[in-house]
């Protein structure tokens, strides 16, 4: 069966469509997916329309393609990842799915793997045929498919696998990134000053950026089982920033966050600072890795974090949306241990 554990809703009700009654629709929703074949959690993100895909049943099952490109087609994602060890990456390369970087020391003593799947668009059967949902019973389909495929439903697992991922543009912001990045280590710090913030409080100024069109994040859930720590930074002379940070304490990761992206050098080094800060704070409270994101053609938030100790690990293709478009992301990631890591 299919279950909607829970959900999350967004104060910025105009990014994702007024629900019935002017009631926002849940931006972030968890759902079990289980039956003889597959189980699988998915944590929908509909502000971004994306999805990641929790699998706890290893294997290159038919079914668990069908289930997962269903569910993306009738909520309309545009992007899947999963996140594996390194062992199961060639079983979802036979599902179609790239291998777009890598996390080191996610899992504590080992690395996860990003898999991710763009999800092509609706063929013209699958634009004109009703989309169904049996809300009572929690069962979802999508034009002629049931999520509850039977040994006649068959999917073809040795499709040749996509192309490496590649980009010259994101090389080119990495190379710039880099030499800038190895300046501002060497620069005074501009001191900040970190403010907690509530749920609502962040989502305030989630609904203010994106009303600029400048919000990179809604903060909404990347994994399971985590906590959040978000922080408003202020410094003289240059306003607020807000950065945050999901952690997962059984493994000991975080997921750094930023709200906005820098306009300025001046506002570079304020988020080199509030960089700095967070990552104390978290190698503080023993966490042992960080990652975060940054649009592809930023160079300076790339070089933000390349000061701050992170190494481009890897390129996420479509991954954020910004003003309504799709973009690239670069995948920073760094021991907090050991912050000098060069980039490979």
């Amino acid at each position: 069966m299919a279950t909607k554990l829970r959900a999350h809703h967004s104060a910025v009700q105009a990014t994702n469509g007024a629900g019935a009654k002017g009631i926002a629709a849940p931006t972030f929703e968890e759902v079990f997916v289980r039956n003889d074949a597959v189980s699988l959690c998915l944590l929908l993100n509909r502000r971004a329309r994306t999805m990641r895909v929790i699998d706890f049943r290893a294997g290159a099952s038919p079914a668990k393609k069908l289930f997962v490109q269903s569910i993306a087609r009738r909520e309309r994602v545009d992007k899947v990842v999963v996140l594996v060890e390194r062992d199961e990456c060639s079983t979802w390369a036979r599902l179609g799915f790239a291998r777009e970087g890598n996390i080191p020391g996610f899992y504590k003593r080992s690395d996860a793997f990003i898999m991710g799947f763009i999800v092509p668009p609706p063929t013209a059967h699958e634009v004109t045929t009703p989309t169904k949902r049996f809300p009572e019973s929690g069962v979802f389909s999508v034009g002629r498919h049931s999520l509850f495929p039977t040994s006649n439903d068959e999917i073809d697992l040795e499709e040749e696998a996509p192309p490496p991922v590649q980009s010259a543009l994101a090389e080119k912001t990495v190379i710039h990134a880099r030499k800038i990045g190895k300046e501002l280590a060497l620069a005074p710090l501009l001191p900040v000053k970190l403010v907690a913030m509530g749920a609502v409080e962040v989502q305030k100024r989630v609904a203010a950026a994106t009303k600029e069109n400048r919000a990179l994040t809604g903060f909404e859930s990347f994994g399971r089982d985590v906590t959040r720590d978000d922080y408003v930074a202020t410094a003289k002379g240059l306003g607020e920033l807000v950065i945050g940070a999901e952690i997962q304490r059984c493994y000991g990761n975080a997921f750094v966050e930023v709200l906005t992206a820098p306009r300025d050098d001046k506002e570079r080094a304020f988020l080199c600072a509030a960089l700095k800060s967070t990552c104390d704070r978290l190698h503080a409270a023993e966490i042992v890795c960080a990652f975060g994101l940054s649009p592809v053609d930023n160079v300076r938030m790339a070089s933000a974090f390349v000061a701050n100790g992170f190494r481009r690990t890897g390129l996420l293709r479509q991954h954020l949306r910004v003003k309504g478009e799709r973009i690239d992301a670069l995948l920073w990631s760094r021991k907090l241990a050991n912050p000098q890591e060069e980039d490979s």
